[in-house]
C-alpha cells in the first residue's frame, strides 16, 4: 500500500482580493500622482527586465532563481528575479539616459508579514549630478506630496545612535556595542564579534522605534562598512554617502550617492561573496554588464529606491500591506 503524500489545500472560498475595490481605485490614482510628480521635473519613465542573468551579492538579500530552457532540454541557463531594478537602471544612466524613474515589481525571497511581501512594488529613480542631499530633498518633497505630511527631519547615523543609545557607532569599541545590545535584550551579544551585525541590531531595536514618529526622518552617513553601492564620503572615510527614510515606524527609502568606480565595485561584490560563503550561503554571479557600464563611464549620480506599497499603506492609514494589495503571497 502506497502512502498518500499530504498536500496543503488552500481555502478556495477565500478567493477575493484582500484590499477593497475602493482601496484599489485609490491605489491606481496614487500611481498616477507619482507620474505627475516626475513629469514636470524632466525625469523619464523607463522599463527594465524583471529577469536577470545576474543576482545581487548582498548577504542580506535572497533572490528567487529560475531557469531558461534554450534549444535543448539539457541546456538550461539560470535567471534571477530582480530584487531591485538598480543594476539595469545604472546601465541606462551610463549610456546617457539622463534622469530616469521606474515603477515596477521586485522580488525578495524573505519573510512575509505586516510590512513584507516577497513580491512588491518599487519606485526607483536616478539623478545624474545630484548630490546625496539634493536627492534627500527630492524624496522629502515626494513624501509631502503623497502623504500630506510635514517636511522631514535630518539626522546623521552617528548622531542618531548617540542621541538614542548614548553610543558612538564610529568610535566605540566592540565590547561597548555588545554591552548595549545585551541591555536591549540580545542575550548572546557578548559572543557576536561582527561589528555591523551588532550595529544593525542596535539601530533596529534602539533607534528605529523612536524616529520619524510625527514627521519623516532622513538618516544619512551610514558607516562605510554598510556602504553597499554608495560612495565613501570624501572628507570622512568612516561613513558612506547613503541615506534612509523612516516614517511612523516604517522604513520607506534607501538611497545612495552612487559608487561609479568599477574596480571598487568589483571588489565589493567579491567581498560580499566571501561573506556569503562564510555564512553558508551560495555565492551569487557578479553582474558583468554593470561593471562594463561603469568602466565605460557613469556620471556622478544619486539614486533611491522606495517601497511604494508601504508608502500607500501609510497614506491610507492602514496597518498591513494585505489591506492595500490585491493578492499578497498568502492568496497569490
Amino acid at each position: 500500500m502506497h502512502n498518500k503524500k499530504e498536500t496543503l489545500i488552500p481555502p478556495y472560498d477565500e478567493w477575493q482580493p484582500t484590499a477593497s475595490n475602493t482601496t484599489l481605485v485609490k491605489r491606481a490614482n496614487f500611481m498616477r500622482r507619482i507620474r505627475q510628480f516626475f513629469e514636470p521635473r524632466g525625469v523619464l519613465e523607463v522599463e527594465t527586465p524583471i529577469l536577470s542573468q545576474f543576482a545581487v551579492t548582498d548577504t542580506n538579500l535572497s533572490s528567487f532563481k529560475t531557469e531558461l530552457y534554450l534549444n535543448s532540454s539539457y541546456n538550461h541557463s539560470p535567471l534571477y528575479l530582480i530584487t531591485s531594478p538598480e543594476y539595469h537602471m545604472k546601465r541606462m544612466v551610463a549610456s546617457g539616459s539622463g534622469a530616469i524613474f521606474q515603477i515596477g515589481k521586485c522580488f525578495r525571497n524573505e519573510e512575509s508579514g505586516r510590512i513584507h511581501n516577497p513580491e512588491f512594488t518599487m519606485l526607483e529613480w536616478y539623478r545624474p549630478f545630484f548630490t546625496m542631499m539634493n536627492l534627500i530633498k527630492e524624496v522629502d518633497e515626494l513624501l509631502q506630496y503623497l502623504l500630506n505630511c510635514p517636511a522631514c527631519d535630518y539626522l546623521s547615523y552617528q548622531h542618531a545612535m548617540q542621541k538614542h543609545l548614548n553610543i558612538d557607532p564610529l568610535t566605540d569599541p566592540l565590547c561597548e556595542l555588545q554591552t548595549t545590545a545585551v541591555s536591549l535584550g540580545w542575550d548572546g551579544a557578548k559572543e557576536e564579534n561582527h561589528r555591523d551585525t551588532l550595529l544593525q541590531f542596535l539601530f533596529a531595536i534602539g533607534v528605529e522605534p523612536h524616529i520619524g514618529l510625527e514627521k519623516p526622518m532622513a538618516i544619512f552617513h551610514f558607516p562605510a562598512s554598510q556602504a553597499a553601492l554608495a560612495k565613501i564620503n570624501e572628507t570622512d572615510h568612516r561613513v558612506a554617502e547613503r541615506f534612509e527614510f523612516y516614517y511612523k515606524g516604517v522604513e520607506l527609502a534607501n538611497g545612495f550617492h552612487e559608487l561609479t568606480c568599477p574596480i571598487e565595485q568589483r571588489k565589493r561584490f567579491e567581498l560580499d561573496n566571501l561573506e556569503r560563503i562564510e555564512k553558508g550561503l551560495m555565492p551569487m554571479p557578479i553582474d558583468e554588464y554593470l561593471l562594463a557600464a561603469l568602466s565605460q563611464g557613469m556620471p556622478p549620480t544619486s539614486g533611491v529606491a522606495i517601497g511604494l506599497d508601504r508608502v500607500f499603506m501609510l497614506s491610507q492609514n492602514k496597518s498591513s500591506l494585505a489591506e492595500i494589495m490585491s493578492f499578497p503571497i498568502t492568496k497569490a
